[in-house]
């Protein structure tokens, strides 16, 4: 019998190939978005290490990039040890006085025209606020920038004259953690908004005696 002659079996048709550039822009656009996720991470973490907020290196080199001066001491023990709110306490370490002795009652939060006694200020320091005070001799415009600045910053400060400055303002602060107590004192000739804002934002709200914000409102 004759070979039966072999059928070939029909050819496939190749199957075109899709367009790849679609899948590639996906491709690109889905790495993007994981990089900016992983950088966006990053800067969380950052942000958390570091309380978003700057702190007292930072300060320093702010008030001394604007000619000011800043002094850190250990803070003193907190005692209700002033029996009068004029009274004062030879173990102040700064002047004017950033922690330790003082009197009972805290001042009012506010902005003063007249100066106010320093046993209660450092009442107002324990509870984490900072005050602003100006000598006698600080030009007019000086003080309308302070006072500028107060009225934008009016939670937790206390702004007043203090005469024997002179031709100096005075920032104070009294901090407190589990492994430090400092106060600060900073005093400058000239008003710089970014430092005095640093000053701030690096030491207020940080008191031995830390009251919530809505608790350093003028007026209370």
């Amino acid at each position: 019998m004759a070979d039966k002659p072999r059928v070939k079996a029909p050819k496939q048709r190749a199957t075109p190939k899709p367009d790849d550039s679609g899948r590639t822009r996906r491709l690109l656009l889905y790495g993007l978005v994981a990089s900016a996720a992983v950088v966006a991470i990053l800067v969380l973490a950052a942000l958390s290490l570091s309380g978003g907020e700057p702190g007292a290196d930072e300060a320093r080199a702010a008030l001394t990039d604007a000619g000011c001066t800043l002094q850190r001491v250990d803070a003193l023990p907190g005692e209700h040890s002033i029996a009068q709110p004029g009274g004062t306490s030879p173990k102040w370490n700064t002047d004017p006085p950033t922690s330790g002795p003082h009197y009972a009652t805290a001042a009012i939060f506010g902005i003063y025209d007249q100066p106010l006694e320093p046993a209660r200020v450092v009442h107002n320091l324990e509870h984490g606020g900072v005050f602003i005070l100006y000598g006698d001799d600080v030009p007019g415009d000086t003080v309308d920038q302070l006072r500028s600045f107060y009225n934008d910053h009016q939670t937790g400060t206390i702004m007043a004259p203090l005469p024997k400055l002179g031709n100096e303002f005075a920032l104070g602060a009294w901090n407190f953690e589990e492994d430090s107590a400092d106060a600060y004192l900073a005093k400058c000739e000239q008003f710089d908004e970014n430092a005095v804002g640093t000053f701030l934002r690096a030491f207020q709200f940080r008191g031995p005696e830390r009251f919530d914000p809505s608790q350093l409102q003028p007026g209370l």
